[in-house]
């Protein structure tokens, strides 16, 4: 069996050769990129290989290539729509930050990566047809999503912008039998329906789950808690061209609105049904953490760091800040669409996801590192060259020093000097910095797009070639 067969073909194969050598492949996409010793030597400079892009898979259609924002844009705009009744609290303050950036125009390229690989997979694993039943008859109907396991009142107490399902605090909090009935849907979910037209179809490839529905929100909820959380720690004054968090309210509100919409993600996690899922999204909360004190400490050490050193540091942050996010929302919605543990083929379905994330995600990161040197304004970012003046060495920094030996005291001392930003700048443009930057990037998204191949030909998964495209491509 050809090493290029996809999944669904593995599926119906009874040859375990064959499928150990589908495995030793998708192993080699992952592992080229998950190890600091394989990016130090695979894919930074002092690989001594020129760096050159990967064609593109023989095997995904080139013609009427879908568009992905465009063919899911009823769900986005759902989903946006939808995600503010999450975000309610008594506090009027607490519910206005929380909902603040979700206000503001953006990508959406997480629910976006979560709906494509949903639809892209969905189908192929084996527990398929016990999740679609679950998903039509209960108990993980879009309704049924939005019931709390245990009592409205005892998980939000009282809540004025839901009087029908919180208890104020004039009552007597109640013991009283109906507390054995279930709850009755809200009238939001009763108007919308279970089957709503533009989630359900007949056509695996064509279905989103409610579950994976809500797995898009809990990604854009997580992402959204990380930028209030980052503009603080960056002093930041502008985000997606408008006031940022901490600048329109304050540092405390936008520390507290993170971990407002993190608690969120955490209770609407908890209703998902799947401890993999649980799992997996909590380490990406954790790895965000690591990602930022590893840049803090990256900061502290500049002066100590090799440059080797340098290369691995910023690509294990790349992947614990951005991509780890992507990566673990892609694996989660296979889980979601049936892929059970320990089951061969929905294992390499499973890590085929994950792969296709990570891959992009650190392409997305390595594009906004060099977009920080010509479209900071396009970004909302607070000047150009904002992370020299945080004191970071990225790729296009990197890159530079490579050319200019005067780069390296300016890494050392994180740009602090007088005129240090101004001159690291002027090296970066001056340099074949952003041309390799970008270079770097395409790396890692031919490889995403090469991992595509292993999934069979749908919309959804030359929707996701053409998104590792537009990753690469874009100017903002």
């Amino acid at each position: 069996m050809p090493l290029t067969v996809p999944i669904s073909a593995c599926l119906a194969a009874s040859s375990s050769k064959a499928t150990s050598r589908l495995s030793m492949r998708l192993r080699r996409s992952i592992s080229s990129t998950s190890t600091p010793q394989a990016l130090a030597t695979a894919t930074h400079p002092h690989a001594q290989q020129p760096l050159s892009p990967i064609p593109p898979p023989d095997l995904l259609s080139r013609n009427a290539r879908p568009d992905p924002f465009k063919i899911l844009a009823p769900q986005v705009s759902d989903l946006q729509k939808n995600l503010v009744r999450l975000l309610g609290s008594a506090h009027p303050n607490l519910t206005d930050i929380a909902s603040y950036y979700f206000s503001l125009p953006g990508k959406q390229l997480r629910p976006l990566l979560v709906f494509l690989i949903s639809r892209a997979t969905n189908g192929l694993a084996s527990g398929w047809d016990d999740k679609l039943r679950a998903s039509e008859n209960g108990p993980y109907r879009r309704d049924d999503l939005d019931r709390p396991l245990s009592s409205a009142e005892v998980l939000t107490d009282w809540n004025p912008r839901m009087p029908d399902h919180t208890a104020s605090f004039s009552n007597v909090f109640s013991l009283g039998s109906h507390h054995l009935v279930p709850p009755v849907p809200s009238p939001i979910a009763q108007q919308e329906g279970e089957h709503d037209g533009i989630w359900s179809h007949s056509n695996p490839h064509l279905r989103i789950l409610p579950t994976q529905m809500r797995l898009a929100q809990i990604s854009e909820m997580i992402h959204v808690a990380s930028l209030l959380h980052d503009d603080v720690l960056d002093d930041a004054a502008l985000r997606r061209s408008a006031e940022s968090g901490p600048f329109k309210y304050g540092n405390k509100l936008a520390i507290l609105g993170g971990d407002f919409l993190l608690g969120r993600t955490s209770a609407v996690l908890s209703r998902l049904g799947e401890n993999e899922v649980v799992e997996l999204i909590a380490s990406v909360i954790s790895n965000l953490v690591e990602g930022e004190v590893m840049q803090a400490k990256e900061v502290e050490n500049a002066q100590s760091n090799v440059e080797a050193d340098r290369w691995t540091q910023y690509l294990q942050k790349t992947y614990f800040k951005t991509a780890s996010l992507m990566a673990k929302s892609a694996r989660s919605a296979v889980v979601l669409g049936g892929a059970r543990v320990g089951v061969q083929q929905d294992e390499l379905l499973k890590d085929a996801a994950y792969a296709y994330g990570r891959n992009m995600g650190i392409a997305f990161q390595i594009i906004d590192d060099a977009l920080d040197f010509s479209s900071s304004a396009e970004l909302g970012k607070p000047g150009s060259g904002a992370d020299l003046t945080l004191g970071l060495a990225t790729a296009p920094a990197l890159y530079a020093h490579e050319e200019f030996e005067e780069m390296g005291p300016l890494i050392a001392r994180r740009f602090k000097a007088e005129g240090d930003v101004d001159k690291a700048r002027d090296l970066v443009l001056r340099s074949q910095a952003l041309p390799r930057t970008r270079l770097l990037a395409q790396q890692y998204a031919d490889k995403a797009r090469e991992i595509l191949t292993l999934f069979p030909q749908s919309e959804a998964r030359d929707a996701l070639d053409v998104l590792a495209e537009k990753v690469v491509s874009r100017s903002k």
